[in-house]
């Protein structure tokens, strides 16, 4: 069948849909405890799932594991919506499904993080709903950390803690060409294979210098001093200190 989709076992084509008459009515009836009520209201907004499903398909997580978190979403979202308030289901049902994959992402995350950081984290994303409810704006750190009593680091941290990773390979753009990874915006740029190179030969050229030469190179270029604090420091002329630092310069050129 053409637009066939199996998820869990269950072809996305054939899915029923429940009008909006007959959803208030059916949820005074599963919240009464009727079963086949409930049942009826689970596989009539399975559609409801799937489209937040796609939200997530990017992620390479198993499509079966998140359709069937997503239903435990659902679930809850028929046995706690409110009947005495005026909106839809959809509009109540699409955040608990959202927020219980995103609970089950965060928990199976490759990066382990512990309990009570994750605790703090889901403080921290209720205070920010709260406050963007009330503010219409998103928070600041400063306003999250003062509406949980904790110090504003806390707050980052437990933020940080549930992001989640993202490989250097993946790729942020491409059109027509070569595509950009995020390893190419975030290089460091003196880190570079020929920069490792440079490295490892001026090691290993300052490594066959005297000592005395190593020394006089270490206060010119690393403390800074000039040949007169040099050559009052070890003892001898500014003129030794010049020609010793001339050679070592010119030596470890040569070998570069």
């Amino acid at each position: 069948m053409q637009g066939k989709v199996e998820i869990c076992g269950v072809n996305t084509a054939k899915l029923e849909t429940i009008k909006s008459d007959e959803m208030k009515a059916l949820l005074e009836r599963a919240q009464s405890g009727d079963t086949a009520a409930r049942e009826r209201l689970v596989m009539g907004n399975l559609r409801l799932v799937l489209s937040v499903l796609q939200r997530f398909t990017s992620r390479g997580e198993n499509l079966d594991d998140l359709f069937q978190v997503g239903c435990v979403g659902l679930i809850k979202a028929i046995d706690n919506f409110d009947l005495s308030q005026s909106v839809k289901f959809s509009t109540y049902g699409v955040p608990m499904i959202i927020g219980e994959i995103r609970r089950y992402l965060r928990d199976n995350s490759a990066i382990r993080v512990s309990r009570s950081m994750r605790d703090t984290a889901y403080r921290v994303l209720q205070a920010r709903e709260k406050l963007t409810t009330a503010t219409q704006r998103e928070p600041t750190v400063e306003e999250l950390a003062r509406e949980l009593g904790i110090e504003r680091q806390e707050v980052v941290f437990a933020m940080e803690a549930i992001s989640d990773p993202v490989s250097l390979f993946d790729p942020i753009y491409s059109e027509g060409g070569d595509a950009i990874c995020v390893m190419d915006q975030v290089r460091d740029d003196r880190s570079t294979d020929e920069n490792w190179l440079e490295q490892i030969a001026l090691k290993e050229a300052l490594a066959q210098l005297s000592e005395r030469e190593q020394h006089i190179l270490a206060l010119r270029f690393y403390d800074g001093k000039t040949q007169m604090e040099v050559s009052g420091e070890i003892g001898i002329s500014q003129a030794q200190v010049s020609r010793l630092e001339k050679n070592a310069i010119g030596f470890i050129k040569k070998s570069i």
